[in-house]
């Protein structure tokens, strides 16, 4: 039975295998480095679902928010699990517990060259939007 799940520190590792199982790019000295989700689990705009099969990390989600709009980041899936529905588990987990917390927008970023994901989002109702340009800084000392 598919367990879903919150996040905790000391899964980390394994969910780093999963995001490398599941060709999912990640960046080890920036956002994902163990400080920065251990910092980020603690604050009260942050949702990170796993999905266990049999003890074993079989999936991930992570959600934030800013209290007005959610966004869906870091969802992965062990390749033996994908297409067997457990993406929509995760997700509506997370839209749930958006919802319940009054937020009734959510987003989700994803590269152009990622076909997989923007197929999927747009087949569980997602609006892909060609008129947003998106722009981001980064702070010099995570380059």
């Amino acid at each position: 039975m598919i367990k879903i799940r919150e996040f905790k520190i000391n899964d980390y590792d394994d969910v780093i295998k999963l995001w490398i199982s599941s060709n999912l790019p990640f960046k080890p000295h920036g956002r994902d480095k163990y400080d920065k989700i251990e910092k980020e689990i603690k604050n009260d705009n942050s949702i990170f679902l796993i999905a266990e099969f049999e003890g074993k990390i079989i999936g991930s989600v992570f959600g934030t928010h800013d209290g007005r709009k959610g966004w869906i980041n870091r969802l992965a899936i062990s390749p033996y699990f994908q297409g067997k529905d457990l993406a929509n588990k995760l997700c509506n987990n997370l839209e749930n517990r958006f919802y319940n917390l009054g937020i009734e927008i959510i987003g989700c970023l994803i590269e152009n060259w990622n076909e997989k994901s923007i197929k999927y989002f747009e087949k569980i109702g997602f609006t892909k939007h060609e008129d947003i340009i998106y722009f981001s800084k980064r702070n010099k000392i995570y380059i």
